[in-house]
């Protein structure tokens, strides 16, 4: 019989698009650094951790937009046990809670009734995972202050790629938000720094599949017959010789790290790539070794448009390469 006692904060996550088709497990120990495969199955089966409301079993995929919904001592970020209900140490302390504010005020870049659209630094994470201890999640969590209506993420970026990163106010904007994302109602812009100079338009349909093994190709997407459908356009803004070129890329799909593989599967990886474009996507000089990827445009479903600043890395290679950004109100063309 079901425990009639008071009823647990349940940590609920909605899926993210680009977390469609990803393991259950997979995403779980992710999303809680340290928790172990054997907990996650055990939970599982035991019907603890739930996804939408159901038991699921660890080779689940996931949909983008569904709702995982993990034990509440999990939400501190880390594999352990229940703390005792008299432990206070893993909540912020108002010091941390008004820094945390005040570091996320400086990213705030746009903001609607129930969304708000935040300039994400490249190397900030955007949820938990595996020694990763500091991301935006966290700090929502933190400002939220123990409150179950708080600001949600609707869909994430790579931790090294800086740019939008749209938000929603409390759940129902949250439910609406990934919807859109789903439907393809919000049109993405990213801008790239790429090796070489590929053809002026690029229309990339090659489809991803996570590398199978464990270690560094475990932790890789791969061009394969048998992926998912994955759709990339690009256009070519600018180069630099034959050295460097200038992209703007809408992914029309969201697989992990799409962007990323299709410009290497062309030739043209993505500078500051290392993972999936090796040593030639570090020139150095004044070019750094971060990736030169930049969310840099999202329009809303009511036609709203969201534009985020470079990152400094970014403006500072483009300054040094003598490359320009597109003029204001530069659109893809049909």
């Amino acid at each position: 019989m079901e425990n009639k006692g008071p009823k647990p904060d349940w940590w609920m996550i909605a899926v993210p698009e680009d977390e469609d088709g990803t393991r259950l497990d997979r995403f779980i120990r992710r999303v809680v650094p340290g928790l172990g495969q054997g907990p996650v199955e055990k939970m599982l089966r035991s019907g603890l951790i739930r996804l939408d409301g159901a038991k699921a079993k660890p080779a689940s995929r996931l949909q983008a937009g569904q709702q995982l919904r993990l034990p509440p001592h999990l939400r501190d970020g880390s594999g352990s046990q229940p703390r005792s209900s008299t432990s206070n140490s893993s909540v912020p302390s108002a010091d941390a809670i008004a820094r945390i504010t005040a570091q996320f005020s400086a990213m705030l870049v746009a903001e609607g009734d129930d969304w708000l659209a935040i300039n994400k630094p490249s190397g900030l994470a955007v949820q938990g995972g595996s020694g990763t201890t500091r991301h935006v999640d966290g700090m929502l969590m933190a400002m939220a202050q123990g409150q179950e209506d708080r600001i949600r993420l609707v869909h994430r970026i790579d931790k090294d790629t800086s740019g939008l990163l749209l938000l929603a106010r409390g759940r129902a904007a949250a439910r609406r938000l990934i919807k859109a994302f789903q439907q393809h109602d919000l049109d993405k812009t990213y801008l790239a720094l790429v090796n070489g100079v590929p053809p002026e338009r690029l229309r990339i349909t090659a489809p991803l599949a996570k590398g199978e093994g464990g270690g560094r190709q475990g932790e890789m997407m791969m061009v394969r017959p048998d992926g998912q459908p994955a759709h990339t356009e690009a256009r070519r803004l600018d180069h630099a010789g034959q050295r460097f070129a200038l992209m703007a890329l809408r992914p029309l799909t969201g697989r992990t790290h799409q962007l990323r593989v299709h410009m290497a599967h062309q030739g043209h990886a993505i500078i500051g790539d290392g993972k999936y474009g090796g040593a030639a996507v570090h020139p150095g000089g004044e070019i750094a070794r971060r990736l030169h990827l930049h969310a840099w445009r999202l329009q809303l479903p009511d036609g709203k448009r969201i534009e985020a600043p470079l990152s400094a890395h970014m403006t500072t290679s483009l300054e040094a390469i003598g490359l320009a950004l597109p003029p204001a109100g530069w659109q893809f063309p049909d």
